[in-house]
């Protein structure tokens, strides 16, 4: 019950990460039927290309040891051995080229569904493999009644090709079996070639079908609930609460970092309770005053504070503090269009020091 519900509640999408994933750890879609399909073009071609020239062969040697019998002694284990490897060797040149059209259109099958990759998971061993219960899923789920009907598929093909075959190629068969010993492997190749035919239309089919159907099942597989598009979501983005507050951190440490330059301001201006400006200038510094710390409100009150105990001057000025607060960022100079303003409240501030000095 548990199962199907989670496979009703897959009702999104897999994601590309989710795609990704699944193909690394080397859940990637396969047919076994294209292997199939594979094996029988290898072997048609090498019926139609090949195996003529073998038969031929062969069945000359065959012939010439069945009609003179005499040249072959096999007085001694060692005639007999000759024999043999005569036979091996002639029934090697037959079946060479087929296990190497074999070998060629296995891997090529399975490089052109998927790329060979090392997976370490493929091979560990896991408690599912040999659970009962996953196992009578895997025989009577979906995907056993699919592999039960393509195997339907193929013995009801390969018998109806049988019966099309040998009701028309019966008799020459035995014709050839009881006549030129010569006839016999020729016959049987033509008959051969008449059902990998068939065989080769009818695995075609199957594998095309069984191709989309195991892309299909994969993706179907992979599909996820909402919650797990969250969860993924969460890992690659990072918390929305832990992000908040490390944001919130930075700005207390950035915060606390413009404090700390508030006491080297050479003045502040003011809104004069809303907003805070606290500017640097030393002319061998910079050639124009650096906005040390900004803030509004409570930041601005505190900035205040700082100025006082610090005996920095402090100016009112609203529509400045407004536009400086709003155009410059800290630690950065001011634009010339706040050169004039700025250059009035600074004079202000060297000319109260220079009275105070000569009062001292």
């Amino acid at each position: 019950m548990a199962d199907g519900e989670d496979k009703d509640s897959k009702t999104e999408e897999p994601t590309e990460k989710k795609l990704s994933d699944a193909v690394e750890k080397g859940n990637v879609p396969s047919s076994n039927e294209a292997s199939l399909f594979a094996s029988t073009l290898a072997f048609y071609i090498y019926i139609v290309f090949f195996a003529a020239d073998g038969i031929q062969r062969l069945g000359e040697t065959l012939k010439d040891i069945i009609e003179r019998p005499e040249q072959w002694r096999l007085n001694t284990a060692a005639d007999l051995v000759s024999l043999g490897l005569h036979l091996a060797k002639e029934v090697s040149a037959l079946l060479l080229p087929a296990a190497i059209m074999f070998i060629v259109f296995g891997l090529g099958q399975s490089f052109a569904q998927n790329l060979p990759q090392f997976v370490l998971d493929r091979i560990t061993p896991q408690v599912s493999r040999i659970s009962v219960v996953k196992g009578f899923q895997r025989i009577y789920g979906v995907n056993g009644f699919v592999n039960f009907g393509k195997s339907l598929f193929k013995v009801l093909v390969v018998s109806a090709i049988m019966v099309m075959v040998l009701k028309s190629d019966y008799f020459r068969l035995l014709d050839a079996i009881v006549s030129d010993p010569k006839t016999i492997l020729p016959t049987g190749y033509e008959i051969l070639k008449k059902m990998m035919m068939v065989m080769l239309f009818a695995t075609g089919i199957l594998a095309v079908g069984d191709y989309f159907w195991a892309n299909h099942r994969w993706y179907s597989e992979l599909r996820m609930t909402k919650q797990e598009i969250k969860d993924e979501h969460k890992q690659s983005q990072g918390d929305p609460i832990v992000k908040a507050r490390q944001r919130s951190i930075a700005r207390d440490r950035a915060r606390r970092r413009m404090m700390d330059g508030v006491p080297r301001a050479t003045l502040v201006i003011t809104n004069p309770t809303h907003y805070a400006i606290a500017l640097r200038y030393v002319k061998e510094e910079s050639d124009a005053p650096v906005i040390v710390a900004k803030g509004q409100d409570l930041i601005a009150l505190r900035i205040r504070e700082i100025a006082q105990e610090n005996g920095i001057p402090i100016f009112e000025d609203p529509p400045l503090a407004r536009s400086m607060f709003a155009q410059v960022s800290v630690d950065s100079v001011i634009p010339s269009v706040f050169y004039k303003a700025v250059a009035e409240l600074i004079h202000k501030v060297y000319a109260a020091r220079q009275n105070k000095r000569r009062v001292n």
